[in-house]
Order: structure tokens, then C-alpha cells, then sequence
């Protein structure tokens, strides 16, 4: 049963939050400079700092903080002029130290908010503002793998691999605001979008560094007290966590409508059976005894620097689209689409700029160009075809110099090396005919050497104008004005 189901069928309301960690895109960890690097050797990016191994003292990383304030700056958050690290104390195979630098009591940020887009099949996209409660910079654990099972259930062994432990994060909380899985997806997306445009972290959930965990719990109605609440854990994309949240949410609610009660636990979302399953029960709330970190300083951030940071933020993902939409005309569809990546935004942009009409521009990004980008794995900035070009190559399409679809052949080519398209397509004698005295001389010639398919046209087989409109562009290798020579011959085949 799909969640829209479950929520027209019975009264239930969802009560979803989500905790986020964003890895911070700096090249050394929050308190030692041993490298951030993904991918590399087991145990390699290791210090005594990441082991705290005696005699050694954290540093902290000047751009960390640097990072989270613009992360807290960006999703509408009060900045702490006085915050602090505190000391997390749980004791697991991934934490080096056995504790765990964080901030508990007096986080970087707090009382944020941020705006998401909710799209709905067959139905109008809706806003809607999501609380942030904190926003607070921590340092990462390590990686077990279990060794004869994908998951801890089941293995023989399990290894740990350090490069991770000490790896800067900001984790984000946000407020019980969600309401359903499209909601929890739109949610973590747009957060997503802020972080990558700000540049403080790539986003990437299949390395990790992004990574969210999902509170749900289910109640009667919007006024009724929280339920009982379950985390989910183990979702590597959107798509996993609208699913995720929509199962657990249809399987909450048949278990109470069973008389059932529900148990507070952690679970996981199996992607290949599309179901959440059990990871451990909790029984209460964890006591991790904070207190603050003895080794780090007070952190100190004047309204002077705030303002500063302040000034180097971007125009985000939300004021872009809303500007696309008053400044351009363009729908709230290309505008979601051409500002999801910055990259692709400031090419659209610096098009226009240089004379691009904004939806033809805008309709060749999403199209042939956003499918040349996926299929290579590249960026808008990363390619050869510059905006000044692409805007050459419409204007020629505007000017009746070629058609769209001698564009479509060129662009391969212009994509792969860059290059001037009105060279391009003088060197290929591309340039399309549409000189009426000529088309209309080809188009008698046309009509001169098929006269059996003429009078067939003429005595109602009007079909047949295909073939003769096929003729003309093998006649012409495909450039002739379609328009004008559809016009010529429809009015020669009429006689």
C-alpha cells in the first residue's frame, strides 16, 4: 500500500525529523592534519591526534568553523558568539579515542529554518518552511566492515579502517516538520543543494558525505502528543529515504491499527526487499555523560567575522528560482532544474549574459546538454562548449542559418572540443537553404520526376506529401528550411 493510501484511509499524521551529517570539503580533519582523502588505503590518513594517544592535544581547524558558521548563515540560523566543544563518551570498535569531540549544550547554530519545494504527481508543487533546531560541528568515527556479510548480523569477522575517525562534520537537525516521505526527500535534498553551493561539502551520499537518519513516529492528528519514535538508518539517496519513510509510516500504522504497540528501536531500510527491518532496540535515551572538551578553548565568533562570512555567501538554490521565475519567465519546472547545481546555473546565466534567449538556452541545458553531462560524469563548468557558444549555436538556429536538428548533429562535436559553431558549420556547408526561388525550383524538379505520387496526392491520398517532404531534404542533405519548404510544397502539390 502506497503512503498517499495509507494517509486517505486512516487518520494518522506523521511526525518526521531528520539529523543530517555534511563531511566538510576541507583537506585535513578537524583536529589534525592528517589527510580527509576518500577512497585511499585502509589506515593511511592516521595520526596520534585521530588515536588520542598521550601527550597529544586537538587543533582545531580554523576553516571547520569557517564552514559551519556559512552552513549555519545559510539555512537561517542564530550564530553563537560563545560556543564549545564537548566530549561524547560511548565505547565502539569505530571511536579510536572511546569518546567523541562534539558540541552538546552550546552548539555553533540553532533556530534555523529553511524553504522546500514539494513536488506531487498529477498535482501542483507546494512550499513549505522546515525548523532547523542546531547545527553543530563534530568529529567523525571510523568504518567497520564485516568481513562474510554485508551487514554486522551474520559476519565472521569485522575490520576497522581509521581514514575516516577525525573527519570534520556538521550535523543538522531538524525540527518534527515532515509529514511524508516526499516531504523527508525534498527536505534532504535541498540541503544537499545549500552545502554544494556553498562549497563547504560535495555531497556525495554513495562516499558518504552525506549522510541522514530519519525519526518517525506516528499520532491521530496534528494535536495529538508524539508517538513512539523509530530512526532509520542506512539510506544512500532520496529515492531511499521518500521510500523509507513511507514504508515505516504504512507499517506503524497497520501495526496500531492491529492493536500493537510500537517498540522504540533503530532500524535499517533494505534497498533489495524495499522494507525497513530491526538493528537494535532502544530502551531509553543514551547516556553519552558530556562534559566539555578539556584540550579545546572556548570558540569565539565576533560579529565582525559573522558579517564577513556573511557577505561571501552565494545566492542560494531558493532566491535563484525565484529570480528565474521573475527575471526570465521560465516555469517553476526549468527553474528547480537549472538551479539544482551551481555549476549549471552560472552557465545559464553567463549564456544569457551574452545575448541567449533564456528558454532557448534554458531548453538545450536540460535537454541534449544535461544528458552529454550525466552519461560523462562532468560538470556544466567542466565543458568545452563554452556560454558565448552555445548562444552562437541558437542564434544561427534563430536566424534560419540551420535547423534544429542539423544543431542537434553539430552538438556531439561541439561538446567534445568546444569551437565556434558558425565555423563549424561553414567548414561542413551546413548552412540551410531557404531562399524561396530555390526551394520552389527544387520543389517542381521534385514533383516533375514522381508525377504517378502527384496524382495520387490530388486524387486524396494526402499521406503521401511525407514522401515528397523526405525527397526534398535527401535532394537538399537535409538543409532545407523545413518550414518554407513545407509551405512550397504544399501549395505545388495543390496545383
Amino acid at each position: 500500500m502506497a503512503a498517499a493510501a495509507v494517509e486517505q484511509h486512516h487518520p494518522w499524521v506523521a511526525v518526521i525529523g531528520l539529523e543530517t551529517h555534511v563531511q566538510l570539503a576541507t583537506g585535513s580533519k578537524i583536529f589534525s592534519p592528517s589527510s580527509t582523502a576518500f577512497g585511499d588505503a585502509p589506515n593511511t590518513h592516521v595520526d596520534p591526534v585521530v588515536f588520542g594517544l598521550p601527550g597529544t592535544l586537538p587543533v582545531l581547524n580554523a576553516l571547520v568553523l569557517e564552514f559551519a558558521v556559512k552552513a549555519g548563515l545559510a539555512i537561517n540560523c542564530h550564530i553563537a558568539e560563545h560556543s564549545k566543544f564537548d566530549r561524547k563518551q560511548y565505547f565502539y570498535p569505530d571511536l579510536p579515542k572511546n569518546y567523541q569531540i562534539s558540541q552538546y549544550d552550546q552548539p555553533i547554530a540553532t533556530e534555523g529554518w529553511i524553504e522546500i519545494a514539494v513536488a506531487q504527481k498529477g498535482q501542483p508543487t507546494y512550499q513549505k518552511r522546515i525548523g532547523i533546531e542546531r547545527l553543530h560541528m563534530e568529529e567523525d568515527a571510523g568504518k567497520l566492515l564485516h568481513a562474510g556479510a554485508d551487514q554486522l548480523s551474520g559476519s565472521t569477522y569485522s575490520l576497522v579502517d581509521y581514514n575516516r575517525a577525525g573527519v570534520p562534520l556538521v550535523e543538522i537537525v531538524s525540527r518534527p516538520d515532515l509529514r511524508n516521505g516526499r516531504e523527508a526527500a525534498a527536505y534532504a535534498a535541498e540541503l544537499r543543494r545549500i552545502m554544494r553551493y556553498l562549497g563547504v561539502s560535495d555531497g556525495n551520499m554513495q562516499e558518504g558525505s552525506l549522510r541522514c537518519d530519519v525519526n518517525i513516529s506516528v499520532r491521530p492528528d496534528e494535536h495529538a502528543p508524539f508517538g513512539t519514535k523509530v530512526e532509520i538508518k542506512n539510506m544512500n539517496s532520496f529515492s531511499a529515504i521518500q521510500k523509507a519513510c513511507d514504508y515505516e509510516l504504512k507499517r506503524q500504522v497497520q501495526a496500531l491499527a492491529a492493536g500493537e504497540t510500537i517498540v522504540q528501536e533503530t532500524r535499517l531500510w533494505d534497498e533489495g526487499r524495499q522494507c525497513t527491518k530491526t538493528m537494535r532496540k532502544k530502551e531509553g535515551s543514551s547516556d553519552y555523560r558530556y562534559f566539555p572538551e578539556p584540550d579545546l578553548g572556548p570558540i569565539h565568533v565576533s560579529g565582525a567575522q559573522r558579517q564577513i562570512w556573511q557577505a561571501q555567501l552565494p545566492e542560494l538554490p531558493a532566491a535563484r528560482r525565484r529570480r528565474y521565475g521573475e527575471q526570465f519567465a521560465l516555469s517553476d519546472y526549468d527553474a528547480r532544474v537549472l538551479t539544482d547545481e551551481r555549476p549549471m546555473a552560472d552557465y545559464f546565466e553567463a549564456a544569457v549574459a551574452t545575448g541567449g534567449a533564456p528558454k532557448a538556452v534554458a531548453n538545450w541545458l536540460m535537454g541534449d546538454i544535461s544528458a552529454h553531462l550525466n552519461a560523462h560524469k562532468l560538470r556544466a563548468d567542466q565543458l568545452p562548449l563554452t556560454p558565448t557558444q552555445l548562444v552562437e549555436l541558437v542564434q544561427l538556429i534563430e536566424g534560419g542559418t540551420i535547423s534544429g536538428k542539423t544543431a542537434k548533429e553539430l552538438l556531439p562535436e561541439l561538446l567534445a572540443r568546444g569551437g565556434s559553431p558558425k565555423a563549424l558549420v561553414a567548414k561542413r556547408g551546413l548552412t540551410m537553404v531557404s531562399d524561396p526561388v530555390q526551394l520552389t525550383a527544387l520543389v517542381e524538379e521534385l514533383l516533375a520526376g514522381h508525377p504517378k505520387e502527384v496524382e495520387q496526392f490530388r486524387n486524396g491520398k494526402t499521406k503521401i506529401q511525407g514522401f515528397f517532404v523526405g525527397q526534398l531534404m535527401k535532394k537538399t542533405k537535409g538543409k532545407a528550411d523545413p518550414k518554407l519548404a513545407s509551405q512550397i510544397l504544399a501549395k505545388a502539390l495543390k496545383g
